[in-house]
């Protein structure tokens, strides 16, 4: 739930705001003037957004904003004004706000604005990805240059046996069968024994799992395969489970 401050010295149009924004879900916290909302704005709470009027008793809207933009530079302020004029508006942003609605607003395009925020905010708050880097357990595999690497340990795959790894990687935890390995790693039109896909798994058993403690390819008996770490695996178990003979025509990796 969303915790908002509404900062509006007009009562009834803090009652109605506050009545429509916790029917949309969100918490709400009104103040009346501007020295107690200003106060409480940096109080440490988590707000994730502010309503700022501009006029208000004490201190004035714009001179909270400019002190909570002192403090801090990221929560989402949207003014709520009277004053039309294209100066004050740029005033407002100028000095730190986010958004600004003139009053009268209708309801609905205020509480849009809200949600456009806060999906803003809660996209700059997501963590840089890395797609590039795949990632499980403490086996690291790198799409640019093909590394892969467990334990700080590099492993040499390959190109099948990468491929292989990454299609695992990218669906662990998912139990994925030998004819949809077949398909996303060697093509949907690839002609031949569904066995190859045991054989392969049978040679990156050997390079990422046999050395380690912790064993990331299980067999789903019947099924197919899954990529999660399990430390009670054996290395005979993993032997057994993809033991089979290699075809003839695919005795050597490629």
């Amino acid at each position: 739930m969303s915790r908002i401050l509404l900062i509006e010295d007009e009562e009834r149009i803090a009652r109605v705001l506050q009545l429509e924004l916790e029917h949309e879900g969100y918490e709400v916290h009104t103040r009346s003037d501007g020295r107690s909302g200003l106060n409480t704005a940096l109080d440490g709470s988590d707000w994730e957004l502010i309503l700022l009027d501009v006029m208000l008793p004490e201190l004035s809207g714009l001179e909270v904003l400019r002190r909570i933009r002192q403090v801090n530079a990221s929560i989402p302020i949207i003014l709520l004004t009277a004053r039309d004029a294209v100066r004050d508006r740029v005033s407002g942003l100028d000095q730190g706000a986010n958004d600004y609605v003139t009053k009268p607003f209708a309801t609905i395009e205020l509480l849009a604005r809200i949600r456009s925020l806060l999906r803003q905010r809660s996209l700059h708050e997501q963590p840089t990805e890395q797609p590039h880097l795949l990632k499980v357990d403490d086996l690291t595999m790198d799409l640019k240059s093909r590394a892969v690497v467990r334990e700080g340990i590099p492993i040499e795959l390959t190109p099948t046996e990468f491929d292989l790894l990454r299609f695992l990687i990218q669906h662990q935890d998912e139990v994925m069968s030998r004819e949809q390995i077949i398909s996303e790693v060697w093509g949907y039109d690839f002609v031949g024994d569904t066995n190859v896909v045991d054989v392969y798994i049978r040679y990156l058993r050997q390079k990422v799992d046999k050395p380690f403690s912790c064993k990331l390819i299980q067999t789903i008996r019947g099924v197919g395969y899954l990529l999660k770490c399990d430390s009670s695996s054996s290395n005979k178990d993993i032997e057994d489970a993809a033991g089979e003979a290699p075809p003839k025509d695919e005795q050597k990796p490629i």
